[in-house]
């Protein structure tokens, strides 16, 4: 294990100190590491804009935020599927109209191990729908915003970008053949993680440094993601394995300091840095070659932009 920049405790959000006049949009806040996302930014003083499929539960989300906080916190909900691009693209348009600045966005939803094989409803595998295309195709349609803000980009992946084939299936991108959950949900997380470096090489050539991307992942953490979309087996799994695991809180950790931790360096992996970096001081950590295959990064960059049909402002 490397030096921790931030020291043996790693980062926590002790280091963040006041947020006020900052707003945070963040995707899948309803349970889990977007939850506390969510409720420490909030009590940094943050403007926070969620972003969920199901009204209902954002709304109780809302309410126990309030209950914790305080009636004072600056939290609104607008309703958005990653799973359908219409959606997606309803809801970027009313944060465009509704917000003023966005000083990052939290790419935090995902879905997860989805026992049997489906397509979203513009016909990509549900997986890489909802983590990859869903996501790509909001922080496409923000980027202007985010660039006048100055702000970033946070993606959060997962160590399953090391599981699967560990490439992109170009030839078969939905899954139609050979489909196993973990293979899928490994190639969608590895195109969130791929996304963002090739970003950032796409800002560097436009001379566009003001916008910061990143990628990180939670670790190993006690949330409803294999709950909520696992088969049996995945769930027998996880809470055979939940005395490995940290709290959902400790999760939210690398997302968070990679929307606030300043002069933080884009091209890290950042989360967990003990042992298979499931748990642990969070940091930066070594991140594998094929999630920084150049070659497969810019492909995977041209699919999206003729799958989405949005092409970015950069």
């Amino acid at each position: 294990m490397s030096t921790n920049q931030f020291g043996k405790k790693g980062w926590t959000p002790e280091r963040i100190k006041t947020l006020k006049g900052k707003t945070f949009v963040i995707t899948g806040t309803t349970s889990g590491t977007g939850f506390e996302a969510a409720k420490i930014l909030l009590s940094k003083d943050a403007k926070v804009v969620m972003l969920n499929r199901n009204p209902k539960k954002a709304a109780d989300t809302i309410a126990t935020l309030k209950e914790e906080l305080g009636n004072h916190i600056d939290v609104t909900n607008i309703k958005m599927d990653l799973a359908v691009q219409a959606s997606v693209k309803k809801a970027a348009e009313e944060i465009l109209k509704t917000v003023n600045q966005i000083d990052a966005l939290i790419c935090n939803a995902a879905i997860a191990q989805t026992p049997k094989h489906g397509l979203t409803i513009d016909g990509w595998e549900n997986q890489m729908g909802v983590n990859y295309f869903g996501h790509y195709t909001l922080q496409g349609l923000l980027f202007p915003l985010i660039e006048k803000s100055k702000g970033r980009i946070v993606s959060v992946g997962s160590m399953g970008y090391n599981m699967g084939i560990k490439t992109i299936k170009f030839d078969d991108l939905n899954w139609e053949k050979d489909y196993t959950p973990n293979n899928a949900y490994s190639q969608s997380k590895l195109a969130q993680i791929m996304s963002m470096y090739e970003l950032q090489d796409k800002l560097k050539e436009a001379g566009k440094t003001d916008v910061k991307a990143y990628a990180c992942h939670p670790g190993a953490s006690r949330t409803n993601l294999i709950n909520s979309n696992g088969s049996l087996m995945m769930k027998i799994i996880f809470y055979l394995m939940k005395p490995l695991t940290q709290s959902a809180e400790k999760g939210a950790y690398p997302q968070l300091m990679c929307a606030t931790e300043p002069n933080l360096d884009q091209t890290q992996f950042y989360g967990p840095t003990g042992r298979s970096n499931w748990t642990g001081p969070v940091g930066a950590h070594k991140i594998e070659p094929h999630a920084k295959d150049k070659a497969i990064m810019e492909k995977l960059w041209a699919v999206s932009e003729k799958e989405t049909g949005i092409v970015w402002a950069i």
